[in-house]
């Protein structure tokens, strides 16, 4: 097994991955920013390494300062969490030209599937159903309007290269559509540097299904899906599993599709392949390569440590599991807790908190990286930690949430 580890990522997942490694005996080092001194997975790790200043474009997604802190303590992986560099097929390819083992699939896959459009395309290519809308990126506002004609409205226009809200617009009036088609573009190229829109059939009210996969050399398996139906402005608030709308026939399908599709790409490593699922029919959204915030709701209802899946699949280029050995149990429910001013349209609410109470108990769990006395910055993501709960059934699981 690896020695030791470097996580390049901070807050709560860095504190989950430092835990993972500490129950195999696995040294970590634990990167951070001038204003992260004080953060709780700095505390945790064996050895600690300033990468630079709190902007995160000079510290967290700062390749050369993160190869700089690989070489001085002699790393021999990296975990890059979600966020920040672990969808930087770049970042992938600099350690696997150093012989550095990067905790996450190649980089050449998490190129193919990153961008959407071609994600899009294989995902059909291996027999998922994708929504209707552009075959690829659209150009200039003549293309879009041809679309536009064939798919009829509504329409959400995406950006190629991102995701999180950023760089999507939702179209229900024509005279709209030319105004938020340029917006569309001018956000994707502020967020991703690339201006690449696609065009998409938009559904009014669908739910937000995805299924969890881990996948070695020569066995793809799936830990079941969740339900991320409850987001605001694009974002998750709140994850489930089971999702309570599925019948088994569908899930059934939806599974065996899935790992299908992993397969056929030869994929190694954990990864979530996202659908949008509206009157009986599912739609390939997107496939994210790396492990999910909402990961804990998997492994409460599985047993299975997905981080530890991660760190061991990186290792010796295989899956320990079988599918057979996955038998799911009850319901989970997760809560993403955002540091945000209710009362300020829930605008980001930095400071110290005074006072911190994390609740525990049967079947409760907190991942966070929080403590009385912690400061919350406004550089980062506003979400400090997250409250999941499991149950016997949804309603005991909603109960005990």
């Amino acid at each position: 097994m690896f020695k030791k580890i470097l996580i390049a990522n901070r807050g709560e997942i860095a504190v989950r991955i430092i835990r993972a490694c500490k129950e195999w005996g696995i040294s970590t080092v634990a990167i951070h920013s001038d204003v992260d001194r004080e953060s709780m997975h700095v505390k945790l790790a064996d050895e600690s390494i300033c990468v630079g200043s709190h902007q995160p474009a000079n510290s967290y997604l700062n390749i050369p300062a993160i190869l700089s802190a690989i070489e001085l303590t002699n790393s021999e992986a990296v975990h890059p969490g979600y966020g920040f560099l672990s969808e930087n097929y770049n970042f992938a390819k600099i350690l696997e030209e150093n012989n550095i083992k990067f905790i996450g699939p190649s980089a050449k896959h998490i190129q193919m599937m990153g961008d959407k459009i071609q994600a899009k395309k294989i995902a059909k290519e291996y027999g998922l159903p994708v929504i209707e809308g552009s075959e690829g990126g659209v150009k200039n506002i003549d293309e879009a309007n041809k679309i536009l004609k064939n798919t009829g409205l509504p329409v959400l226009i995406k950006a190629a290269g991102g995701g999180g809200g950023k760089g999507m617009k939702i179209v229900r009036n024509e005279k709209e559509f030319e105004n938020l088609f340029l917006t569309a573009k001018l956000e994707a190229k502020k967020y991703f540097g690339n201006d690449e829109v696609y065009i998409e059939k938009f559904f009014e009210n669908p739910r937000h299904i995805e299924v969890q996969i881990l996948a070695g050399k020569n066995r793809v398996v799936h830990l079941h899906e969740r339900d991320c139906s409850v987001q605001r402005r694009h974002q998750k608030l709140i994850e489930e599993t089971p999702s309570p709308i599925l019948n088994d026939t569908i899930r059934r399908d939806l599974f065996e599709r899935t790992v299908n599709m992993v397969k056929k790409i030869g994929y190694e490593g954990a990864g979530t392949v996202e659908f949008i699922y509206e009157d009986g029919k599912f739609y390939f959204l997107e496939m994210n390569t790396r492990v999910q915030v909402e990961h804990p709701v998997s492994e409460m209802v599985t047993g299975i440590d997905i981080i530890k899946e991660q760190i061991n699949i990186a290792y010796t280029g295989e899956t320990a599991l079988k599918q057979t050995d996955i038998k799911p149990r009850g319901h989970a429910i997760e809560c993403r807790i955002n540091a945000e001013d209710p009362s300020k349209n829930f605008q980001p609410s930095p400071g110290t908190i005074g006072m911190c109470h994390q609740p525990s108990g049967f079947r409760t769990r907190v991942d966070g990286a929080i403590y009385q006395g912690y400061k919350v910055t406004p550089y980062y993501d506003s979400m400090v930690c997250k409250l999941i709960c499991h149950g016997r059934n949804r309603v005991e699981a909603i109960q005990r949430m």
